[in-house]
């Protein structure tokens, strides 16, 4: 029980832990980062998984070490937010595959279903986009757009640029700034300022929306 819970600290705190994680398994530490982005991702069930934290820790060590390498880092992240997107998607069109040939789901509605396909049907593009900057929010929102029966190659689309956005701001970020004096005193808070600005925009999404009615 106890290794199962040092296990389970070590993944959502492996942000925390990361340089001596690489130290330890070396270019190991590449697919492990892929897994960890892939589910936090794809995942329903893995959204308190470390993100963005991650993302730009992992871009700090590139950017201070030859442990890690962007060029290498930046695509096998940015293909993991992909494929994490489209599994999550296609579980959440299973899920409604169900639904509509009568079989229950908890917590899921035919009602509420019809109502998803309307609104992704409205606003699925800039929802894929948006949700990628909020942390647990990204890990629902494919789910929900296989659920609402977004079409898997506009899905994909959004997903492609939507991932390399937020790959990008993170990880970048990191490579480029996460070794100033000031970020590392300060690195919790600067996650959560990066966090908390690039939600800037889908907050204003949502109150245009509300005001809009």
């Amino acid at each position: 029980m106890n290794s199962v819970q040092s296990l389970f600290d070590l993944l959502i705190h492996l942000d925390k832990h990361l340089a001596f994680f690489i130290q330890s398994f070396g270019d190991w530490s590449y697919i492990i980062l892929f897994l960890i982005i892939f589910c936090e991702t794809g995942l329903v069930i893995l959204p308190f998984l470390p993100g963005d934290s991650l993302l730009f820790t992992a871009g700090a060590i590139a950017g201070a070490t030859s442990t890690l390498h962007i060029q290498w880092l930046f695509p096998i992240l940015w293909l993991a937010a992909i494929a994490g997107d489209s599994t999550n998607y296609g579980i959440g069109f299973f899920a409604r595959t169900r639904i509509f040939r009568g079989k229950k789901i908890p917590l899921i509605k035919k009602k509420h279903l019809e109502q998803t396909q309307l609104f992704y049907k409205r606003h699925g593009g800039k929802t894929i986009v948006l949700a990628r900057f909020i942390p647990i929010i990204r890990t629902f929102a494919p789910f929900v757009a296989g659920i609402g029966e977004m079409t898997y190659w506009r899905f994909l689309f959004y997903s492609f640029f939507g991932s390399m956005a937020w790959i990008s701001t993170f990880t970048l970020g990191g490579y480029f700034f996460g070794n100033l004096a000031f970020v590392k005193a300060n690195f919790t808070i600067m996650i959560f300022t990066i966090v908390c600005i690039s939600m800037i925009p889908a907050i204003f999404e949502m109150l245009h929306n509300i005001f809009r009615k």
